[in-house]
Protein backbone atom coordinates (compact mmCIF):
# COMPACT_ATOMS: atom_id res chain seq x y z
CA UNK A 1 0.00 0.00 0.00
CA UNK A 2 2.84 2.40 0.81
CA UNK A 3 4.38 1.59 -2.57
CA UNK A 4 1.22 2.71 -4.38
CA UNK A 5 0.66 5.91 -2.44
CA UNK A 6 1.75 9.11 -4.19
CA UNK A 7 1.58 11.51 -1.26
CA UNK A 8 3.82 11.68 1.80
CA UNK A 9 2.83 9.14 4.42
CA UNK A 10 3.99 8.69 8.03
CA UNK A 11 4.21 5.19 9.48
CA UNK A 12 3.63 5.21 13.25
CA UNK A 13 4.75 2.32 15.45
CA UNK A 14 2.93 1.87 18.75
CA UNK A 15 4.03 -1.57 19.97
CA UNK A 16 6.61 -1.97 22.72
CA UNK A 17 9.88 -2.82 20.96
CA UNK A 18 13.50 -3.01 22.03
CA UNK A 19 15.41 0.23 21.32
CA UNK A 20 16.92 0.09 17.85
CA UNK A 21 14.19 -2.10 16.38
CA UNK A 22 12.63 0.67 14.31
CA UNK A 23 15.91 1.84 12.79
CA UNK A 24 17.49 -1.61 12.37
CA UNK A 25 14.50 -3.67 11.24
CA UNK A 26 11.30 -1.74 10.56
CA UNK A 27 12.64 1.12 8.42
CA UNK A 28 14.77 -1.17 6.21
CA UNK A 29 11.75 -3.42 5.65
CA UNK A 30 9.54 -0.45 4.79
CA UNK A 31 12.10 0.80 2.30
CA UNK A 32 12.60 -2.65 0.78
CA UNK A 33 8.93 -3.42 0.17
CA UNK A 34 7.78 0.09 -0.72
CA UNK A 35 10.68 0.93 -2.98
CA UNK A 36 10.80 4.34 -1.32
CA UNK A 37 13.30 6.18 0.84
CA UNK A 38 12.63 7.19 4.43
CA UNK A 39 14.88 10.17 3.85
CA UNK A 40 12.22 12.11 1.96
CA UNK A 41 9.45 9.90 0.55
CA UNK A 42 7.79 8.73 3.75
CA UNK A 43 8.05 9.44 7.46
CA UNK A 44 8.42 7.19 10.49
CA UNK A 45 7.57 7.86 14.13
CA UNK A 46 7.47 5.83 17.30
CA UNK A 47 4.56 6.81 19.55
CA UNK A 48 4.33 4.38 22.49
CA UNK A 49 1.00 3.81 24.19
CA UNK A 50 0.69 3.97 27.97
CA UNK A 51 -2.82 2.56 28.27
CA UNK A 52 -3.96 0.52 31.26
CA UNK A 53 -6.16 -2.53 30.89
CA UNK A 54 -9.61 -1.75 32.20
CA UNK A 55 -8.94 2.00 31.95
CA UNK A 56 -7.85 2.36 28.33
CA UNK A 57 -10.37 4.97 27.19
CA UNK A 58 -9.74 7.27 30.14
CA UNK A 59 -5.98 6.83 29.78
CA UNK A 60 -6.16 7.84 26.11
CA UNK A 61 -8.30 10.92 26.74
CA UNK A 62 -6.33 11.99 29.83
CA UNK A 63 -2.74 10.87 29.22
CA UNK A 64 0.08 11.70 31.62
CA UNK A 65 2.34 12.47 28.68
CA UNK A 66 2.66 11.94 24.94
CA UNK A 67 5.97 10.64 23.67
CA UNK A 68 6.85 11.06 20.01
CA UNK A 69 10.03 9.57 18.61
CA UNK A 70 10.50 11.09 15.18
CA UNK A 71 12.71 10.22 12.24
CA UNK A 72 12.19 13.73 10.84
CA UNK A 73 10.55 16.86 12.17
CA UNK A 74 7.85 16.55 9.51
CA UNK A 75 6.74 13.10 10.67
CA UNK A 76 6.78 14.30 14.30
CA UNK A 77 4.58 17.27 13.37
CA UNK A 78 2.03 14.94 11.78
CA UNK A 79 1.82 12.75 14.90
CA UNK A 80 1.67 15.75 17.24
CA UNK A 81 -1.30 17.11 15.29
CA UNK A 82 -3.28 13.98 16.15
CA UNK A 83 -3.14 14.96 19.82
CA UNK A 84 -4.08 18.60 19.34
CA UNK A 85 -6.60 19.55 22.02
CA UNK A 86 -5.26 17.24 24.73
CA UNK A 87 -3.65 18.97 27.69
CA UNK A 88 -0.86 16.46 28.29
CA UNK A 89 2.76 17.49 27.77
CA UNK A 90 4.27 16.32 24.48
CA UNK A 91 7.88 15.22 24.47
CA UNK A 92 9.49 14.88 21.05
CA UNK A 93 12.74 12.98 20.81
CA UNK A 94 14.61 10.38 18.76
CA UNK A 95 12.95 7.09 17.90
CA UNK A 96 15.41 5.01 19.97
CA UNK A 97 14.90 7.26 22.99
CA UNK A 98 11.14 6.91 22.71
CA UNK A 99 11.48 3.14 22.47
CA UNK A 100 13.57 3.16 25.65
CA UNK A 101 11.14 5.45 27.48
CA UNK A 102 8.43 2.82 27.08
CA UNK A 103 10.66 0.04 28.42
CA UNK A 104 12.00 2.19 31.24
CA UNK A 105 8.45 3.13 32.29
CA UNK A 106 7.35 -0.49 32.61
CA UNK A 107 10.60 -1.50 34.29
CA UNK A 108 10.17 1.23 36.88
CA UNK A 109 6.58 0.21 37.67
CA UNK A 110 7.66 -3.42 38.06
CA UNK A 111 10.52 -2.30 40.30
CA UNK A 112 8.12 -0.44 42.61
CA UNK A 113 6.04 -3.60 43.02
CA UNK A 114 9.00 -5.86 43.78
CA UNK A 115 10.45 -3.22 46.08
CA UNK A 116 7.34 -3.03 48.23
CA UNK A 117 7.02 -6.80 48.29
CA UNK A 118 10.59 -7.08 49.56
CA UNK A 119 9.79 -4.47 52.22
CA UNK A 120 6.55 -6.30 53.03
CA UNK A 121 8.41 -9.56 53.66
CA UNK A 122 10.73 -7.77 56.07
CA UNK A 123 7.80 -6.02 57.76
CA UNK A 124 5.96 -9.32 58.18
CA UNK A 125 8.88 -10.79 60.13
CA UNK A 126 8.99 -7.68 62.33
CA UNK A 127 5.24 -7.68 63.03
CA UNK A 128 4.73 -4.43 61.09
CA UNK A 129 1.80 -3.85 58.74
CA UNK A 130 3.36 -2.91 55.41
CA UNK A 131 0.20 -1.08 54.38
CA UNK A 132 0.76 1.38 57.23
CA UNK A 133 4.32 1.79 55.96
CA UNK A 134 3.00 2.47 52.44
CA UNK A 135 0.63 5.10 53.80
CA UNK A 136 3.55 6.88 55.41
CA UNK A 137 5.62 6.61 52.22
CA UNK A 138 2.84 7.90 49.99
CA UNK A 139 2.89 11.40 51.52
CA UNK A 140 6.29 11.93 49.94
CA UNK A 141 5.58 13.49 46.53
CA UNK A 142 8.70 11.81 45.15
CA UNK A 143 7.27 8.36 45.93
CA UNK A 144 3.46 8.54 45.77
CA UNK A 145 1.18 5.59 46.37
CA UNK A 146 0.74 3.97 42.96
CA UNK A 147 2.17 0.50 42.36
CA UNK A 148 2.93 0.03 46.05
CA UNK A 149 0.31 -2.63 46.79
CA UNK A 150 2.16 -5.46 48.49
CA UNK A 151 1.01 -8.99 47.77
CA UNK A 152 1.69 -11.73 45.25
CA UNK A 153 3.44 -9.64 42.62
CA UNK A 154 2.78 -8.45 39.10
CA UNK A 155 1.54 -10.28 36.03
CA UNK A 156 -0.21 -9.42 32.79
CA UNK A 157 0.88 -9.06 29.20
CA UNK A 158 3.30 -6.15 29.67
CA UNK A 159 5.43 -5.93 32.80
CA UNK A 160 6.85 -9.49 32.94
CA UNK A 161 7.46 -9.72 29.19
CA UNK A 162 8.96 -6.27 28.85
CA UNK A 163 11.20 -6.64 31.88
CA UNK A 164 12.54 -9.98 30.65
CA UNK A 165 13.13 -8.57 27.16
CA UNK A 166 15.05 -5.58 28.50
CA UNK A 167 17.09 -7.78 30.83
CA UNK A 168 17.89 -10.27 28.05
CA UNK A 169 18.95 -7.51 25.68
CA UNK A 170 21.14 -5.91 28.31
CA UNK A 171 22.82 -9.16 29.33
CA UNK A 172 23.24 -10.93 26.00
CA UNK A 173 23.56 -8.08 23.51
CA UNK A 174 25.08 -5.26 25.54
CA UNK A 175 27.14 -7.37 27.98
CA UNK A 176 25.66 -5.57 30.98
CA UNK A 177 24.11 -7.82 33.67
CA UNK A 178 21.43 -5.31 34.80
CA UNK A 179 21.41 -6.61 38.41
CA UNK A 180 18.45 -4.52 39.52
CA UNK A 181 16.23 -5.80 36.70
CA UNK A 182 17.29 -9.36 37.55
CA UNK A 183 16.39 -8.79 41.19
CA UNK A 184 12.98 -7.38 40.29
CA UNK A 185 12.22 -10.54 38.30
CA UNK A 186 13.54 -12.83 41.06
CA UNK A 187 11.48 -11.16 43.79
CA UNK A 188 8.35 -11.33 41.67
CA UNK A 189 8.79 -15.02 40.89
CA UNK A 190 9.32 -15.81 44.57
CA UNK A 191 6.41 -13.65 45.66
CA UNK A 192 3.82 -15.33 43.43
CA UNK A 193 4.36 -18.67 45.19
CA UNK A 194 4.58 -17.24 48.71
CA UNK A 195 0.85 -17.75 49.14
CA UNK A 196 1.38 -21.51 48.74
CA UNK A 197 4.04 -21.50 51.44
CA UNK A 198 1.56 -19.86 53.79
CA UNK A 199 -1.08 -22.45 52.84
CA UNK A 200 1.32 -25.30 53.63
CA UNK A 201 2.19 -23.72 56.97
CA UNK A 202 -1.51 -23.64 57.90
CA UNK A 203 -2.76 -26.88 56.29
CA UNK A 204 0.34 -29.05 56.09
CA UNK A 205 0.64 -31.28 53.04
CA UNK A 206 -1.72 -30.02 50.33
CA UNK A 207 -2.15 -33.46 48.78
CA UNK A 208 -5.85 -34.37 49.02
CA UNK A 209 -6.88 -30.91 50.21
CA UNK A 210 -9.49 -28.83 48.40
CA UNK A 211 -8.25 -25.32 47.70
CA UNK A 212 -10.43 -22.50 46.43
CA UNK A 213 -8.71 -19.96 44.18
CA UNK A 214 -10.66 -16.71 43.82
CA UNK A 215 -9.51 -14.60 40.92
CA UNK A 216 -7.62 -15.74 37.82
CA UNK A 217 -7.07 -12.45 35.97
CA UNK A 218 -3.83 -10.66 36.78
CA UNK A 219 -5.84 -7.69 38.07
CA UNK A 220 -9.51 -6.68 38.42
CA UNK A 221 -11.25 -5.04 35.48
CA UNK A 222 -9.80 -7.37 32.85
CA UNK A 223 -10.13 -10.95 31.61
CA UNK A 224 -6.38 -11.20 30.91
CA UNK A 225 -4.76 -14.24 32.54
CA UNK A 226 -1.37 -13.92 30.82
CA UNK A 227 1.41 -14.23 33.40
CA UNK A 228 -1.23 -14.00 36.15
CA UNK A 229 0.12 -15.27 39.49
CA UNK A 230 -3.13 -17.20 40.00
CA UNK A 231 -2.52 -19.34 36.94
CA UNK A 232 0.88 -20.40 38.19
CA UNK A 233 -0.49 -21.09 41.66
CA UNK A 234 -3.26 -23.33 40.27
CA UNK A 235 -0.70 -25.34 38.29
CA UNK A 236 1.49 -25.87 41.36
CA UNK A 237 -1.53 -26.81 43.49
CA UNK A 238 -2.43 -29.50 40.97
CA UNK A 239 1.15 -30.77 40.98
CA UNK A 240 0.96 -31.03 44.77
CA UNK A 241 -2.16 -33.20 44.56
CA UNK A 242 -4.73 -30.64 45.68
CA UNK A 243 -8.24 -30.43 44.30
CA UNK A 244 -8.75 -26.90 42.99
CA UNK A 245 -11.97 -24.88 42.72
CA UNK A 246 -11.62 -21.64 40.77
CA UNK A 247 -13.82 -18.65 40.08
CA UNK A 248 -13.28 -15.32 38.35
CA UNK A 249 -16.11 -13.03 37.18
CA UNK A 250 -14.41 -12.24 33.85
CA UNK A 251 -11.51 -14.58 33.08
CA UNK A 252 -13.01 -18.08 33.22
CA UNK A 253 -13.09 -18.66 29.46
CA UNK A 254 -9.50 -17.54 28.95
CA UNK A 255 -8.30 -19.62 31.89
CA UNK A 256 -10.20 -22.74 30.84
CA UNK A 257 -8.05 -23.21 27.75
CA UNK A 258 -4.82 -22.85 29.72
CA UNK A 259 -5.44 -24.89 32.87
CA UNK A 260 -5.29 -28.69 33.05
CA UNK A 261 -8.24 -31.04 33.33
CA UNK A 262 -9.33 -31.62 36.88
CA UNK A 263 -9.67 -27.95 37.81
CA UNK A 264 -13.25 -27.26 38.85
CA UNK A 265 -14.62 -24.09 37.26
CA UNK A 266 -17.35 -22.80 39.54
CA UNK A 267 -20.28 -20.52 38.75
CA UNK A 268 -19.81 -18.19 41.70
CA UNK A 269 -17.45 -17.35 44.51
CA UNK A 270 -19.82 -19.04 46.97
CA UNK A 271 -19.74 -22.31 45.04
CA UNK A 272 -15.96 -22.20 44.85
CA UNK A 273 -15.62 -21.57 48.58
CA UNK A 274 -18.08 -24.27 49.60
CA UNK A 275 -16.36 -27.42 50.78
CA UNK A 276 -12.87 -25.99 50.50
CA UNK A 277 -10.17 -26.46 53.11
CA UNK A 278 -8.57 -23.14 52.23
CA UNK A 279 -9.39 -20.03 50.19
CA UNK A 280 -6.70 -18.13 48.28
CA UNK A 281 -7.69 -14.63 47.16
CA UNK A 282 -5.62 -13.93 44.05
CA UNK A 283 -7.43 -11.00 42.41
CA UNK A 284 -9.08 -8.17 44.34
CA UNK A 285 -12.45 -8.11 42.56
CA UNK A 286 -15.00 -6.07 44.54
CA UNK A 287 -17.32 -9.04 44.97
CA UNK A 288 -14.56 -10.89 46.83
CA UNK A 289 -14.27 -8.12 49.44
CA UNK A 290 -17.23 -9.22 51.57
CA UNK A 291 -15.71 -10.74 54.70
CA UNK A 292 -18.91 -12.65 55.51
CA UNK A 293 -18.27 -14.93 52.50
CA UNK A 294 -15.46 -16.61 54.38
CA UNK A 295 -17.02 -17.42 57.74
CA UNK A 296 -15.08 -20.20 59.52
CA UNK A 297 -12.74 -20.74 56.54
CA UNK A 298 -8.95 -20.61 56.33
CA UNK A 299 -8.34 -17.58 54.09
CA UNK A 300 -5.02 -16.45 52.66
CA UNK A 301 -5.30 -13.05 51.08
CA UNK A 302 -2.80 -12.31 48.32
CA UNK A 303 -4.11 -8.84 47.45
CA UNK A 304 -5.26 -7.22 50.71
CA UNK A 305 -8.81 -7.60 49.37
CA UNK A 306 -10.21 -7.97 52.89
CA UNK A 307 -9.95 -5.77 55.95
CA UNK A 308 -7.73 -7.93 58.18
CA UNK A 309 -9.47 -6.85 61.40
CA UNK A 310 -12.96 -7.64 60.09
CA UNK A 311 -11.79 -10.87 58.48
CA UNK A 312 -10.07 -12.18 61.60
CA UNK A 313 -13.34 -11.84 63.50
CA UNK A 314 -15.06 -14.20 61.04
CA UNK A 315 -12.44 -16.57 59.71
CA UNK A 316 -8.90 -17.89 60.08
CA UNK A 317 -7.33 -15.05 58.09
CA UNK A 318 -3.74 -14.63 56.93
CA UNK A 319 -2.18 -12.00 54.73
CA UNK A 320 0.48 -13.25 52.36
CA UNK A 321 3.01 -10.70 53.65
CA UNK A 322 1.21 -8.65 56.33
Amino acid sequence: WLREKDSYHTVVIRSTIIPGTTSDIIIPLLEKYSGKSSSDEFGVAYNPEFLQQGKAVNAFINPDRIIIGELHEKSGDIVAEIYRGLSAPIFRTTIATAEMIKYASNAFLATKISFINDIANICHKLGIDVYDVVKGLSFDYRIGESFLSAGIGFGGSCLPKDLRALFYTSLHKLDYPAPLLRAVLDVNEMQSLKILHVAEEKLGDLDGKTVCVLGLAFKPGTDDVREAPAMRVVMVLMEKGASVNVYDPAAMDNARSMLPQGVKFCKSESEAIQGSDCVLIMTEWNQFKDETLYKDKVVIDGRRALDPRKAKALCDYYGVCW
